[in-house]
């Protein structure tokens, strides 16, 4: 059998079979020009061994046996280049410390590898208070209380799609979204924005928004648009792609979070290419 990988993919939470590399695998996958189409998206690199994950899926009660559909995706790559091995929600099963390599696409199928920044904090309290304030959350977690609090804008990619606004720092959040009683996420994957609010919401709603943060220096978290952001948001906008501070995806759990971050500079190729 030829080298088979997994590749896992974001927003759709999709994990595939592939005897193609990651670059082929998104030129295979990518639905055509962005000057017509809209389908950016986040692969993700999972290894294998012996025709196995080289990982452990985390359980999800039975409705659906993760190993052994990927075990049979894999062997059917011995006669073709791809086979689906999870459909959906994939994303939140794969235990982030198992990403070999992750890239952003455009739509036009090229990806932009991001380079690996390793772990920047591991949580060792996990115990949870009601009417927790910023700087609560942040004694919590064990981290150390910023200098100064402002409202930040999060494009959130998994386990859902949405952009918000938020007084925790990157940190703070992955602690926050994997603790709080009634919207856990088990995995978590986002990026830091400047966000000018007439790429995607009204400007008034997001004002209103951010006003609300700054004048409650209390609250954590306010979302100010459900749905397709990615698509629409340019890599611009994302913290780090102008090279001057550090910025990518945070990856995190109720453990750690890692960061994959965008490249000191942005190649010229990738960025004058559509989508």
């Amino acid at each position: 059998m030829n080298n088979v990988s997994l590749i896992l993919a974001l927003p759709h939470g999709t994990c595939t079979a592939t005897t193609l590399d990651l670059d082929a695998f998104a030129r295979h996958r990518s639905p055509g020009s962005g000057q017509v189409f809209q389908g950016r998206a986040i692969y993700i690199d999972l290894p294998v061994e012996n025709g196995k994950p080289a990982f452990s899926y985390y359980d999800e009660g039975g409705w659906r046996d993760a190993k052994a559909d990927t075990e049979m995706a894999v062997a059917a790559c011995a006669n073709k280049r791809t086979k689906t091995a999870l459909s959906n929600n994939a994303f939140s099963i794969v235990p982030i410390d198992s990403y070999k390599a992750v890239a952003v696409v455009k739509t036009g199928g090229h990806p932009l590898k991001l380079e690996s920044a390793g772990e920047l904090f591991h949580f060792r309290n996990h115990e949870w208070r009601a009417f927790m304030s910023p700087d609560d959350v942040a004694a919590a977690a064990g981290l150390p209380k910023p200098a100064n609090r402002h409202p930040r804008c999060y494009l959130v990619f998994g386990p859902v799609e949405f952009v918000m606004l938020s007084n925790l720092t990157p940190e703070e959040y992955v602690w926050y979204s994997t603790h709080r009683p009634g919207k856990i996420f088990r995995n978590v994957m986002f990026t830091e924005i400047e966000l000018d609010p007439r790429m995607i919401v009204a400007e008034k709603s997001y004002e209103a928004a951010r006003d609300e943060l700054v004048k409650t220096p209390t609250k954590k978290t306010k979302i100010v648009y459900h749905g397709n952001a990615f698509d629409r948001i340019p890599f611009q906008a994302w913290v780090g792609y102008d090279g001057k501070h550090q910025g990518g995806l945070y990856c995190g759990d109720k453990n750690r979070v890692v960061m994959w971050k965008l490249p000191a500079k942005v190649p010229t190729t990738w960025a004058k290419a559509d989508g």
